[in-house]
Formats: C-alpha cells, sequence, structure tokens
C-alpha cells in the first residue's frame, strides 16, 4: 500500500532538573553548593534515507518523543544530555507545521536532515547561583520543556521521467514493458491509484527511474477524480512522456486529450509546462491509429512545434526503445536538481516575536474573592523555578513586587489572607511583608 500524505506528533525531550546540593566531605565543614546542571533534552530530527519510498510506517506509528535529559547531580556534575531521536524518511518529503502552515524543510538527498522539535535546556543547579552575599543557596530550576507540534508529512514521488494521460492510455503497460515493475492493468478506469516506479535500463551504463502516475480527467486541478493526490508527484518529474491514446478507443479525440491533460498541468503549477516534453502516439498497432497520428502532428505542431512526437505501441514493443533513448538524451542534459524546488533559508523567513510590553508586562483578573495574575514572564519563571523552598519563594516574592505586583494587588483591594492565583499556584497575600 502506498502513503503519500502522514500527520504526526512530535516532541522534544524535556530538560533535567538542576539539583540542589552541598559538599559532604571530610575536613571540609563548609564545603558549599555542589548541585549540577542537568543534562538537555533530545531534539526530533528527520533524515533522509534513500532506501524508503512510502510513508507508511508513519501510518502505524505517529507519536514520535525524545527522552529527557538526566537530572543534575551531586559533586557539581553535569547531567548527561539525551541523545536525539532520529526518525527515517523518504526522499521527496516536504515536511510542514500543521498549525503555522510554514513549511519546514523540503528534504530531497540522502542523509539531508532537519530539526523538527529541539530538546530543552537543562535546569541550573544550585552551584550556579552562589554569590558573595549568598554562598549557600538552596535554588535550582527546572529542566525547560522540549518543544512540541503536529507535523504534516508530504511525499512527492522522486523520478526522473513521469508518464502522464488520461486513464487507460497505456501508461501502466508502458511502465510493466520497459522495467521490472508489475503495476496493475486492466481495461477499466484508474486501475492505477497510487504512483508505480520502476527502474528504466536503456543500456551504456545508463538508467532512469520512470514513474507510471494515476490518470487525470478534466478539472484535477480543481480536485476532480484522483486530483491534487496525482499532480503533486508531477513536480518532481524532470521529463514528462504525455501518452496519448493515439486510436482514440474511448471516443475521444487524442489532440483534444494533449490540450486537456496540458491544461490542468499548468493550472495547477504553471511550472510544469517548462519542463522538457514528450509525445508517446501510443496503440500505432491500432488500424486508425495512423490517420489520427497525421492530423495530430498537424495541430500539434502548429501550436507546439518544440515538442517531439514518438509513436509507439506498448502492446508490440513497437518504437518503445527509441522513446527511452530520447528521454535518458533529454535527462543527460538536464541539471539533476532541477526539479528539485528547495525551501528558503531560515534566516529569510519571517520571525514574530512578543511584544517587549507584553512580555514585561502582567494582567490581573478579579474572579469573585481570588486575583488571577497573567504574565508570560511569570510563568516562565515559575516553570523554571523549583518552588520546594523558602528561598525560592522569596525570589519569586521579590521579583513581584520588583514588576509592581504587589501596588496593583492593593489598588484592586487585595488584603491579608486574598487568595492569589499565578499558573498552577496559588498564594495568601501578606500586606506586612508585602510577599506571599
Amino acid at each position: 500500500m502506498f502513503v503519500d500524505k502522514a500527520k504526526i506528533y512530535v516532541k522534544g525531550g524535556d530538560g533535567g532538573d538542576g539539583l540542589v546540593s552541598f559538599r559532604r566531605e571530610k575536613y571540609v565543614p563548609e564545603g558549599g553548593p555542589a548541585g549540577g546542571d542537568g543534562g538537555k533534552g533530545g531534539s526530533v530530527i528527520f533524515r533522509v534515507d534513500e532506501g524508503l519510498r512510502t510513508l507508511m510506517d508513519f501510518r502505524y506509528q505517529r507519536h514520535f518523543k525524545a527522552k529527557r535529559g538526566e537530572k543534575g547531580r551531586n559533586k557539581s556534575q553535569h547531567g548527561a544530555n539525551a541523545e536525539d531521536m532520529i526518525v527515517r524518511i523518504p526522499p521527496g518529503t516536504v515536511v510542514t507545521d500543521e498549525d503555522s502552515g510554514e513549511v519546514l524543510a523540503d528534504l530531497t538527498r540522502h542523509g539531508q536532515q532537519v530539526v523538527v522539535a529541539r530538546g530543552g535546556r537543562g535546569g541550573r543547579g544550585n552551584i550556579r547561583f552562589a554569590t558573595p552575599k549568598n554562598p549557600a543557596p538552596e535554588l535550582a530550576e527546572n529542566g525547560e520543556e522540549g518543544e512540541e507540534r503536529y507535523i504534516v508529512l508530504e511525499m512527492k514521488v522522486m523520478a526522473d521521467v513521469g508518464l502522464v494521460g488520461f486513464p487507460s492510455v497505456g501508461k501502466s503497460t508502458l511502465l510493466s514493458v520497459v522495467s521490472g515493475a508489475n503495476p496493475k492493468i486492466g481495461a477499466y478506469h484508474f486501475t492505477t491509484i497510487t504512483p508505480n516506479l520502476g527502474v528504466v535500463d536503456v543500456g551504456e551504463g545508463r538508467s532512469f527511474v520512470m514513474a507510471d502516475l494515476p490518470g487525470l480527467i478534466e478539472g484535477a486541478s480543481e480536485g476532480i477524480g484522483l486530483g491534487h493526490e496525482f499532480l503533486r508527484h508531477v513536480e518532481r518529474t524532470r521529463v514528462i512522456i504525455h501518452v496519448i491514446d493515439m486510436a482514440g478507443s474511448e471516443g475521444r479525440d487524442p489532440y483534444e486529450d494533449f490540450v486537456k491533460i496540458n491544461d490542468e498541468l499548468h493550472q495547477y503549477n504553471a511550472k510544469l509546462m517548462e519542463r522538457p516534453q514528450i509525445v508517446a502516439a501510443n496503440k500505432m498497432d491500432m488500424p486508425e491509429s495512423a490517420d489520427n497520428l497525421e492530423n495530430f502532428k498537424q495541430q500539434l505542431h502548429a501550436s507546439h512545434p518544440e515538442i517531439e512526437i514518438m509513436p509507439i505501441s506498448s502492446l508490440t514493443r513497437q518504437g518503445v526503445k527509441e522513446l527511452l533513448y530520447k528521454a535518458a538524451d533529454m535527462l543527460d542534459q538536464m541539471p539533476e536538481e532541477l526539479h528539485v524546488e528547495e525551501v528558503a533559508e531560515v534566516s529569510e523567513r519571517k520571525v514574530y516575536k512578543l511584544d517587549k510590553e507584553e512580555e514585561e508586562g502582567f494582567k490581573i483578573v478579579r474572579e469573585n474573592e481570588m486575583f488571577i495574575v497573567e504574565s508570560p514572564k511569570i510563568e516562565r519563571m515559575m516553570k523554571r523555578m523549583q518552588l520546594n523552598s523558602h528561598e525560592a519563594i522569596m525570589k519569586l516574592a521579590r521579583t513581584l513586587r520588583h514588576m509592581g505586583v504587589d501596588d496593583e494587588l492593593r489598588k484592586r483591594g487585595a488584603k491579608d489572607g486574598t487568595i492569589v492565583r499565578i499558573a498552577d499556584f496559588e498564594f495568601e497575600f501578606v500586606e506586612s511583608s508585602s510577599y506571599y
């Protein structure tokens, strides 16, 4: 089964907590703080593996969480950093953040990688807070939380040559004749509902990958039929072979088929019309094909004189070898990376930063007899602090007083014993000392 789109959840590992510890050694009566920093959490990294061809693995595993860093240790030892989580993905995968819609990476080459969820920093141990005024602090920080997000993976088939055309024009038969691929073949529309890949060897050490792509119909650029499920794969091909049923076996006009398919390609992505294109006039073994081919040549040369027409028959293999040589010659004249649409460098992306006033400010909301303080800065600080010691509580109180939270609470009517909530913590307002 072919899977070319998947939605997954990724989370970087949390940083390890810092440690509150003191030296306990013989003959060192006042050894001082010795709590080490926590280790860094692991990041989730996507890496291209050319051995993969589908996103099938992500159908069964949708959550990827890196390990957290180790806690700090005594004797001033740093906790171990967690290893990064490497997730293998196939070449041709576009990585998009679901919430923002930003394309994070367009991964096409083997070994190429991108960090999609960074691990959190480790918390500082109490040795970091020692000062001449406070040589034995009982302060330490919690590890920072790792990044988390939902990611959409979208795979576009990486092929040198793509076969396009209406359903049942003989694309799958052609692929089965020229390569070892075994696509489903039948006398009805949409026998191919997922792309099929085959390696074509044309001799003299030359070979290329050919893709039999699901059949197009009119309106595909608007999502009709297989619509975008097909068209996204055409973007990766370097040469397009447009297979036409020259026998008109379903009552369609060959030239009208050519015009309709090219119109759908143009509406989906105008750049596709810049790709070299060969018309494979298929089913030439049918008696009416010769007359249709002459009419087709006249019409095509009048509108697209640059496009070459190669008469073939997938059934009898007439002209197939010449078609493959022509495609190989075109590929030799083109740079390999022509079809790769690189994502802009990170430095070029627009970065949104929190406004300075919003960062430093706070908002107080009254709920019955309780006051709720909302502030990004305070909430981040409280997440990092280990609020299990008197010294940590006093540091928080000093920060609140310095920011003006105390004064604002008094103006709002806070008195001794009034409950004040900040994030998930609740405190009692103490008027006498301005502490909570």
